[in-house]
């Protein structure tokens, strides 16, 4: 690959990008008086009947930094994880791992445990064969 060629390449979309986002910004600036009001959604499935867990925990609306479904316990998911993988012999066995006790932490939180159980299944199967 032509490093030059792809260097030029990528500040181009980099400047692209700025320019869009400062459009963007500008644009909200201007229309943010005419934006609707966000409608109430009423809730399906099997929230429709309890919403307890909208409000599990005491980071119940982070989604991003503390996800409730990461949250139970007496610690955070990320944090059992950390120290279940310190001692992995490698990156990719101690990233395999991870997976695993991801989809196993959250596996009754979410919304379809067997697909949660299926996914911590095939990392631990590449965990296995990687061993």
């Amino acid at each position: 690959m032509d490093y030059e060629k792809f260097k030029k390449e990528y500040e181009s979309f980099d400047e692209y990008m700025k320019q869009s986002r400062k459009d963007a910004i500008e644009d909200l600036k201007l229309n943010s008086k005419q934006l609707p009001k966000p409608k109430l959604v009423r809730l399906e499935g099997p929230h429709d009947k309890n919403d307890a867990w909208l409000s599990i925990g005491k980071y119940a609306d982070d989604r991003v930094n503390h996800p409730s479904h990461y949250t139970q316990g007496s610690q955070e998911a990320i944090v059992t994880i950390e120290e279940a993988i310190a001692d992995a012999p490698s990156v990719k066995a101690g990233m395999l791992q991870g997976q695993v006790l991801k989809y196993l932490l959250r596996l009754w939180y979410k919304d379809n445990p067997i697909e949660d159980a299926k996914k911590a299944r095939w990392y631990l199967n590449r965990l296995i064969d990687s061993l």
